[in-house]
């Protein structure tokens, strides 16, 4: 049974079962490496996406469940020549030492910033909480969400890329 769902803006159709993790189909079908396995229990957020504009847990969600939704990956962000904001951001504050963890958490930084423009240190420590990182970036992660969010004020874009 083949189940269509947007992948990045782009309509794609996956011969899988339902029960497929959707991890497993972005990895494994559709070749999209940047979104990570970590723990399999919705424990590390290494695996976050997301779905229709909602973090989610790509390791235990069914593809069943995603079939005509719009998923958002790491790879759906930016790109090395144009990167978003975001990602700059964590490049400019060295937020990252190994890196695993990141596209994870750079998914739910997304999120926070589109319903919420100028948030709080607070706020950003809330919506990153489901993340583990074990390199102790925290600091440098917590300055790089809020100097992306300077930046996306700065130019009335909220958490999307500019055009």
């Amino acid at each position: 049974m083949n189940i269509i769902l947007t992948v990045n803006g782009e309509a794609r159709s996956v011969g899988a079962p339902e029960t497929t993790s959707l991890l497993e189909v972005l990895r494994n079908h559709l070749g999209l490496m940047g979104t990570r396995y970590g723990c399999g229990l919705e424990q590390c957020g290494c695996c976050m996406v997301l779905v229709d504009e909602q973090p989610t847990y790509a390791c235990t969600r069914e593809l069943g469940t995603v079939a005509g939704r719009q998923v958002t990956t790491i790879e759906g962000l930016g790109m090395e020549a144009r990167p978003h904001p975001l990602q700059q951001a964590f490049l400019d504050e060295q937020a990252g030492q190994c890196g695993y963890c990141l596209s994870g958490i750079l998914i739910s930084a997304k999120a926070l910033l589109d319903r919420n423009p100028d948030p709080s240190r607070a706020e950003i420590v809330a919506a990153l909480d489901k993340h583990l990182c074990r390199c102790g970036a925290h600091q440098r992660i917590l300055r790089a969400v809020e100097r992306a969010a300077a930046t996306l004020r700065a130019q009335g874009t909220k958490g999307r890329r500019p055009a």
